[in-house]
């Protein structure tokens, strides 16, 4: 499901879309952005898995459109729809709440039909389609194998199946890399609750770190400040400023969290998402932080044998 990473990036736009409102913030604005960051994501999953999904159906419809000409040739006769009848695809198909998510989302009016029949016809005209097509039984192997190849060879390398779903889901660039782990998880063995994305030990820790965040901002600034003398206050990015705040928070109040694994996260998001400096500024400051607590006793970390990191 959403990764600890993922979760990062969303509290973090959560505290930064806060920030830049000013003083027209309502009560619990952040943990209503966080909410509907998360939902977008289950929505986007979802939505990747239909269009899989009506990819392999539209065999049937392609067959059907060619036997209905005027004068179908024998080719358009016999068009192959075995893929319609992939085992794995009824399974999804069949999984618990998937049709109440389909119905909830009203993805059948959502969705682009042309965009599914272009991705149809590019992968008839592959040789791994003909060689799928042309064995005469059906083993799990080669199942998964077929619906893999749609999303990752045909879906994810076209660019216009990712205009599409960036024009659709603004969180496709934060969650893309996500994205493919849990559609290659999912096709392994579907089984996913639609109706959730998150499970409930992340999603309590989503709202913990915001929650932390903000209710100890002065105390995080009050760590960050002094140790701003040597860099220009004016030109620090106000992403920087929360990321080390979430920093700060995870070293002092999350005791499972190990530090090494604290700072190489928020590291990596402040280059990621800040910038071209950000990284080596965060880098230093948390270090800096991290060395200053722990010579203080201040932070204080526990190990749990089962412990999600």
């Amino acid at each position: 499901m959403i990764s600890r990473r993922n979760i990062r990036v969303k509290v973090m736009q959560a505290l930064y879309a806060v920030d830049s409102m000013g003083a027209e913030i309502k009560p619990n604005e952040a943990a209503l952005i966080l909410k509907k960051k998360i939902e977008q994501t289950r929505q986007l999953f979802i939505y990747l898995v239909y269009f899989i999904a009506e990819t392999a159906r539209y065999a049937e419809t392609n067959a059907r459109l060619k036997a209905g000409k005027h004068l179908p040739t024998a080719a358009d006769l016999s068009i192959n729809t075995k893929i319609a009848g992939n085992e794995l695809l009824w399974k999804i198909l069949e999984t618990p709440g998937y049709k109440e998510a389909i119905k909830e989302l009203n993805l059948e009016h959502h969705i682009d039909n042309d965009l599914v029949k272009k991705t149809y016809i590019r992968l008839s005209e592959t040789p791994e389609y003909h060689e799928y097509i042309g064995l005469q039984s059906r083993d799990k192997k080669s199942e998964k194998a077929i619906m893999e190849f749609i999303f990752t060879n045909l879906m994810l390398p076209n660019e216009d199946f990712i205009t599409h779903v960036e024009e659709k889901f603004i969180g496709w660039d934060d969650d893309a890399e996500m994205m493919q782990q849990l559609l290659l998880n999912y096709l392994q063995k579907p089984g996913y609750d639609f109706g959730a994305i998150i499970s409930t030990d992340k999603m309590d820790f989503a709202k913990d770190l915001l929650r932390t965040v903000e209710e100890k901002k002065e105390i995080s600034m009050e760590l960050i400040k002094p140790k701003l003398r040597n860099w220009d206050s004016e030109r620090i990015a106000t992403l920087d400023l929360i990321i080390l705040q979430m920093g700060i928070c995870e070293f002092l109040y999350f005791e499972t969290i190990p530090t090494k694994v604290t700072i190489n996260e928020y590291i990596d998001l402040a280059k990621e998402y800040s910038t071209p400096q950000s990284g080596q500024f965060v880098n230093g400051l948390l270090d800096n932080i991290h060395k200053e607590l722990t010579a203080e006793n201040k932070i204080i970390k526990k190990t749990f044998k089962n412990s999600t990191l």
